[in-house]
């Protein structure tokens, strides 16, 4: 099997076991057991498939490189966007995303970077990985699979939030961009 196949065929994996141990029926299976537990243990399944899918690719080409200080400045704009999404992150609770805190009762969260764009974890991951100045075959590759699945799985969280906070979060979507900052937002 080619690199690129088998990058692929991993990438489809990771993703349909992190939607899949994401999903509302497969985290209530799991409720009578330490949620922040589980929360843990996802985490680690996530980074260990991701890893895996990362190690398919061992001979990927190049297919440019940004040339002397502007690839300084691409790296200076990712660790910049490195800095957002852990902001972005401190907003919602970093210990509940990792799992080392309990779950927040407050609702979703509607200010700071969440007030220019309703997913932008999702919005800035795709910036960060669009940025790269050393662009090779399976970067491209996760740069686009990744914007699909950020995409596909905005929409899901968009369903999910309406469905648990209704019509707070159906005026937030009015106010606020699905995923790209600064657009006319009606609904996503």
């Amino acid at each position: 099997m080619s690199d690129k196949i088998d990058f692929i065929f991993r990438f489809i994996l990771f993703v349909a076991a992190h939607s899949l141990f994401a999903a509302g029926r497969v985290k209530k299976i799991f409720h009578g057991a330490d949620s922040q537990l589980y929360r843990v243990c996802y985490n680690i399944m996530s980074i260990a498939l991701f890893g895996w899918v990362m190690s398919a690719y061992r001979h990927s080409e190049v297919l440019y490189v940004v040339p002397g200080a502007w690839s300084l400045v691409m790296y200076l704009l990712q660790l910049i966007i490195l800095v957002i999404l852990i902001s972005c992150l401190r907003q919602t609770g970093a210990g509940e995303f990792l799992g080392y805190a309990g779950r927040r009762s407050i609702s979703f969260t509607t200010t700071g970077w969440y007030s220019i764009v309703r997913h932008p974890l999702y919005f800035f991951s795709i910036i960060f990985m669009a940025l790269n100045p050393v662009m090779t075959s399976q970067w491209s590759l996760l740069t686009i699979m990744g914007t699909i699945y950020f995409l596909i799985g905005g929409l899901i969280e968009e369903k999910r939030l309406t469905d648990e906070y209704g019509e707070e979060y159906r005026d937030y979507q009015k106010k606020v961009p699905f995923m790209i900052p600064f657009t006319i937002s009606n609904r996503s």
